[in-house]
């Protein structure tokens, strides 16, 4: 059965190494898309602390299931009869000076209903900028894709979209989210591009939150915070600073898209 048209929002962030005044950014932000009637809201990766050093997350994470920043995302899809989804959360792993880069989802009634480990580790050298993901982050092993009221939904985050075949295994899907923090670097030259190829390719929509600012630690990232559609099109899409991108997304539209080209069914390999 084909889910009813709804909109949807993406949170866009600047955020912080204060886990507090990130929540407290949230919270005002998720309530505006709620009074612009989104029904699925998406915060970005980081989104609950982008401290000055990699570090800063390892010694703000949480045990899986207990802690503020879960108890937030919680609270606040309940109390706004929303689904949240929290970009992603650093959750305690194995190894103690590490954690696992979690992106979790809230359904309306506060219950968390899916949680999924980032399993591509970004790592990047252009000289003068550097970043190790691995570091400092375990990576996961689990894809994982929901059913829910929006359709089947599949989860990734930021660097998890340089490769398609994590979606391909995951498909069908009907919505791809990408919370994002890219750098204004790769940002410039790929995101764009990046996200709405996996649209294109999945006929599917893309809802990517980003980072998008400069940040105490002296980080740029790219934002453009960005909704698009089954074909490929960005339908909204914001360029900097903190804010809310909603939009309407129509199944019958997609349905339709498929109908008209059926590339997922014409697969082969």
């Amino acid at each position: 059965m084909t889910a009813s048209a709804f909109k949807a929002a993406v949170v866009q962030m600047v955020s912080t190494p204060r886990v507090e005044e990130n929540l407290a950014a949230a919270a005002k932000l998720v309530a505006r898309a709620a009074e612009k009637e989104a029904r699925l809201v998406v915060l970005p990766e980081y989104f609950c602390i982008l401290g000055m050093r990699d570090t800063d997350k390892v010694a703000a994470k949480e045990k899986d299931g207990a802690g503020p920043i879960q108890e937030f995302l919680a609270g606040t899809a309940r109390r706004h009869g929303v689904w949240l989804v929290g970009g992603s959360v650093p959750l305690a792993c194995d190894d103690p000076g590490k954690v696992r880069n979690s992106c979790l989802v809230y359904d309306s009634d506060g219950r968390r209903v899916a949680r999924y480990d980032k399993i591509h580790l970004f790592g990047l050298d252009l000289g003068a900028e550097r970043f190790d993901e691995a570091k400092t982050i375990e990576a996961g092993t689990q894809p994982c894709a929901i059913e829910s009221p929006f359709g089947r939904i599949a989860l990734s985050v930021c660097y998890d979209v340089r490769f398609p075949e994590l979606y391909r295994g995951l498909a069908p899907m009907d919505i791809i989210l990408v919370p994002s923090a890219f750098t204004a670097t790769t940002g410039r030259a790929h995101w764009e591009t990046l996200l709405r190829a996996r649209a294109i390719e999945n006929l599917a929509w893309v809802l990517a939150p980003a980072q998008g600012g400069r940040h105490p630690n002296g980080r740029q990232t790219h934002g453009h915070s960005m909704v698009v559609d089954p074909w490929g099109k960005v339908i909204a899409e914001r360029a900097a600073g903190p804010g809310v991108v909603v939009a309407g997304i129509d199944p019958l539209f997609q349905a339709k898209m498929r109908r008209s080209l059926p590339a997922l069914t014409h697969r082969v390999l």
